[in-house]
């Protein structure tokens, strides 16, 4: 497993909190729809970061595009970040799509599926 540099790790965090609000704020595509991002990782060089996003409510392809986007849009992304980060280099974006979040859901109904709740007890309402 790679070593985690401080370093990386504080630019990624960044890169994450300044990311969600350029995106919420200055992007108007509708295709982008609500995005979450879930992680940012950093190349310890700083010169590269693969950024996770999950778009909530959206399926598979729709999500996908919001991804490719994303992508497209990397270059005004990145000159919005690099204003507000004041680093001396802001690292390319690439932009994945993260799954976790629908992995999770599909393995949450597959079990609920497989063991309903006692009769006695009410489903949750969550």
């Amino acid at each position: 497993m790679a070593k985690d540099y401080p370093r990386s790790r504080r630019i990624a965090e960044q890169l994450r909190r300044e990311l969600a609000e350029v995106i919420r704020d200055d992007v108007d595509d509708p295709r982008v729809g609500s995005v979450t991002i879930s992680e940012v990782q950093v190349s310890r060089d700083l010169a590269h970061a693969t950024v996770y996003v999950t778009v909530l409510g959206a399926e598979a392809a729709e999500a996908q595009a919001g991804v490719d986007v994303l992508n497209k849009a990397h270059g005004f992304l990145r000159s919005q970040v690099a204003r507000r980060i004041r680093a001396k280099r802001t690292p390319s974006l690439r932009f994945l799509h993260d799954s976790a979040f629908d992995r999770g859901a599909r393995l949450s109904a597959l079990i609920d599926e497989v063991a309903p709740p006692p009769a006695d007890e009410e489903p949750s309402k969550e």
